[in-house]
């Protein structure tokens, strides 16, 4: 039996006067729209209680297994307003495989695919009036599972809530793109060898909040993390992946293994190979960063993900230095390229050759 999600419409939406209000400026993750996508998997009956119902705080068990043992996982999509008013989500069913890859590594049920595209289908849906239509303007949608279950153990759940929420945000940049500021952190790791890398779980990204703390005493905006093992590769930002584009037209990034396959990042290796750039995806040592930067080797440095898209990296720093990557930020550049391209495309302002765009409404 599929897995449908029935809409149950919010009796008291928000007034047309306060969501126009919001989507003035929506800022980002600050406001949610009047619905929200549910479903429940037990370890007897499977998955069922499929329903798009009105936004509201979820009711919790001060026991439920996900606050004790951090048993979740969630995914980071956007849906875009396109000219002609159509609604469309960006590789949805890659979304999708990963969130399966994710709850697989965190031992939670596996959410099949068709019911996943429908709980975001049927949300948008249902909300599609706070799709916003300005500039790089989105409604971010969060999928997400937990562990619902009440019970003090560490083993699987027995239970657990499937949940998608939605967000209208603004440019992730409300001032226009600027290279950030990058801070080496070699106190602390992100992810080992078997660990979690390659999962989107929540517990990642709680570890990456201290060195992110030790980043902006450095007057830094995000932070690099090097591999567990020997502390000499570049793995990945706190939650964007890296690539690094070198004077002789190649465009490198750390492989994976123990980091997060990223939407973003295969989307961006494909572009880069249409533009002619030799791509390469391998164990990337911290030195050639370093170096490569100060001898002009390495003309840009840049990350990526569903929030920001592409993000120029100007400063590495690191205890006794710095370095900056002599094309950070150019306009011309590959960087701001890849950028333009991939943002064209998913609001509909450019040829879709990939078929990555899915029409929502």
């Amino acid at each position: 039996m599929s897995l449908r999600f029935t809409l149950q419409s919010n009796p008291a939406p928000a007034s047309p006067e306060r969501r126009a209000e919001i989507l003035a400026d929506p800022g980002f993750g600050q406001y949610f729209t009047d619905h929200m996508a549910r479903a429940v998997w037990t370890a007897d009956g499977g998955w069922g209680d499929a329903a798009v119902v009105p936004f509201a705080p979820i009711p919790m068990h001060p026991a439920a297994a996900v606050l004790h043992y951090a048993q979740e996982i969630f995914e980071g999509m956007k849906a875009y307003r396109h000219a002609d008013g159509s609604v469309w989500t960006f590789r949805p069913e890659a979304n999708g495989e990963r969130f399966v890859r994710s709850a697989r590594r965190l031992a939670l049920p596996e959410l099949p695919l068709p019911a996943f595209l429908d709980s975001v289908t049927e949300l948008v849906r249902a909300d599609r009036v706070w799709v916003p239509t300005g500039g790089e303007q989105s409604l971010y949608l969060r999928p997400f599972m937990f562990a619902s279950e009440p019970f003090l153990g560490v083993r699987p759940a027995a239970e657990v809530t499937y949940m998608v929420i939605a967000s209208p945000v603004g440019p992730y940049f409300s001032g226009g793109v600027k290279p950030v500021s990058i801070w080496l952190s070699t106190d602390y790791t992100r992810a080992g060898r078997g660990g979690t890398g390659a999962a989107k779980c929540g517990g990642n990204y709680a570890a990456s909040l201290a060195p992110m703390l030790e980043a902006g005493e450095h007057g830094c905006d995000q932070v690099c993390f090097l591999d567990a093992a020997e502390g000499r590769y570049v793995e990945e930002l706190g939650g964007m992946n890296l690539y690094f584009v070198t004077d002789d037209g190649r465009l490198v990034t750390p492989e994976l293994g123990t980091i997060l396959e990223g939407v973003t990042r295969a989307s961006i290796l494909a572009l880069a190979k249409e533009m002619g750039l030799d791509v390469e995806e391998r164990a990337v040592e911290i030195t050639e960063w370093q170096e490569g930067a100060r001898s002009g080797a390495i003309r840009e440095v840049f990350a990526c993900g569903t929030g920001a898209v592409v993000t120029p990296v100007g400063r590495l720093v690191w205890t006794d230095g710095e370095v900056v990557a002599p094309d950070t930020g150019a306009e011309d550049s590959v960087t701001m390229r890849l950028r333009h391209r991939l943002v064209d495309i998913q609001f509909g302002r450019a040829e879709d050759p990939h078929g990555w765009m899915r029409r929502l409404v």
